[in-house]
């Protein structure tokens, strides 16, 4: 397979869900008559903290990694990531049996760390900078040659992240609106193109932290725009648009809700409490998101993605 240089097509999709479908699960939907009850709409979690790595991250991460060339895949894969990238990347290249180079802040958390490096990856830490990181990245891609997977600003990761909406719509008929968390904007712009694909009148819309709101800003504002601070919980988003992601939410996406940090937090321990499932808290936002606009859920058929699972167990907020 090549690597995509443009939107991925209907058929990109396809044929992208039938390569990686070896190297992901395919991840449960689940119900929960209790929050039903709450949001006053039929929710149906697609549930990628089930997934590889713990996260849908693994989509992305296994279609750039099975479109390199043999010459490309000999000198390996590369990233910079504290995270769920680093993991599936890290992972992607164990199965492939390719070599995996990730650079991580100094201060990752220890478990991702941990994770990372027994998937066989060779670590190089850096300042928690993203200017360390790129600098650190670059030494390590000129010493290796190394492919540089980035975590969403790639056609070949959004083309991965879409599979997983393409299975929701599989799975549950009758949809009336996808919605998912907006960080570098990877799965969302998948989210969106598969709707339009496979959907075309389901609404699809994005859900995201006021402390972070670059996607809403952006696409209010015509133009990319950058997050001065990333304080918020939902570290999974802390990321800024890229020019690919931006350029496919400007044509597909509906709308994007913005949440606060408290709606955050009580829509996350209302999963963990309701569904019996550990969620990370940007899987939370779009919960957050549809129960505070029931204007726009009620009544509705709403599939949501839960994007992953990985939370730091010594650092909970509740």
């Amino acid at each position: 397979m090549r690597p995509l240089t443009a939107i991925p097509t209907r058929a990109d999709i396809e044929a992208t869900h039938e390569a990686i479908e070896p190297l992901i699960h395919r991840t449960p939907v689940l119900t929960c008559s209790a929050i039903d009850e709450r949001a006053g709409a039929s929710l149906f979690f697609k549930c990628e903290n089930f997934q590889k790595v713990g996260a849908f991250k693994m989509r992305g991460a296994s279609n750039a990694a099975v479109r390199l060339s043999e010459a490309e895949r000999r000198k390996g894969m590369a990233t910079h990531s504290s995270g769920n990238h680093a993991q599936a990347v890290a992972l992607s290249a164990k199965m492939l049996g390719v070599p995996a180079y990730i650079v991580m802040p100094e201060n990752a958390p220890a478990a991702k760390r941990a994770a990372t490096e027994g998937y066989g990856a060779q670590i190089t830490s850096c300042e928690n900078t993203l200017a360390a990181r790129e600098s650190t990245l670059q030494k390590v891609v000129d010493r290796t040659g190394a492919t540089f997977i980035h975590p969403y600003n790639d056609y070949n990761v959004i083309a991965g992240q879409a599979t997983c909406a393409k299975e929701l719509l599989e799975d549950v008929e009758g949809l009336d609106i996808l919605t998912a968390p907006v960080g570098g904007g990877g799965l969302m712009s998948g989210t969106a193109l598969s709707a339009r694909y496979f959907a075309p009148g389901v609404k699809v819309y994005g859900a995201e932290p006021e402390a972070v709101d670059d996607a809403y800003r952006s696409l209010q504002s015509g133009q990319l725009q950058s997050n001065p601070t990333i304080d918020t919980i939902a570290d999974g988003l802390r990321t800024n648009l890229g020019e690919k992601t931006f350029d496919i939410l400007q044509r597909e996406l509906d709308g994007i809700f913005l949440v606060s940090e408290a709606e955050i937090l009580q829509a996350m321990r209302l999963i963990w409490e309701r569904m019996k499932i550990i969620i990370e808290p940007s899987c939370a936002v779009p919960l957050a998101a549809i129960l505070k606009h029931p204007e726009v859920f009620a009544g509705k058929r709403v599939g949501v993605i839960l994007t992953g699972g990985n939370v730091d167990l010594d650092r909970l907020p509740f």
